[in-house]
């Protein structure tokens, strides 16, 4: 299967990219702690069956010191018992935030106060956007048929 587009190689794409590619970045600085983030990612990299952002997530949470059991684990975080309560909490909110459109009213108001339980404020901000941003750029690869297996640690940073 080859690539549909090369978005880097389009002037428009290019700048939206390097725009987004920034904001990815400053979600990384936030106070939502790194491992949750990857994990996050790889969960919802995952549920939207995009192969380069789980090959960079699985990477890049590898290269900092995350475990593969846990790594191996995300898909199945429910009967697993290596994950944090915080940790549950955010991949909840994760798979419900990916998948919106499967239930009415989007994120149920008991996953929102689990998560609640165990982030303030500007973590949760940081929760969300985080999501958001991995539903774009999931999307973006899995439509335009992007290829997985290549990535090295620190490409994109």
């Amino acid at each position: 299967m080859d690539a549909r587009l090369n978005y880097f190689a389009d002037p428009t794409a290019g700048r939206a990219l390097k725009h987004l590619m920034s904001a990815g970045r400053t979600l990384k600085e936030s106070a939502l702690p790194a491992a949750t983030q990857e994990l996050v990612a790889l969960r919802v990299s995952q549920i939207n069956g995009c192969a380069v952002c789980i090959d960079m997530h699985t990477k890049e949470a590898a290269a900092a010191g995350e475990t593969a059991v846990r790594l191996n684990l995300v898909a199945a975080w429910r009967e697993a018992n290596v994950f944090t309560e915080a940790e549950r909490a955010a991949l909840e909110l994760a798979e419900q935030g990916t998948r919106v459109a499967d239930a009415a009213g989007g994120v149920s108001d008991e996953v929102w106060e689990r998560a609640a339980a165990h982030y303030d404020e500007e973590q949760l901000t940081a929760l969300v956007l985080l999501v958001c941003f991995m539903n774009l750029a999931t999307r973006m690869n899995v439509i335009a048929r992007q290829q997985g297996g290549d990535y090295e640690v620190g490409q994109f940073h």
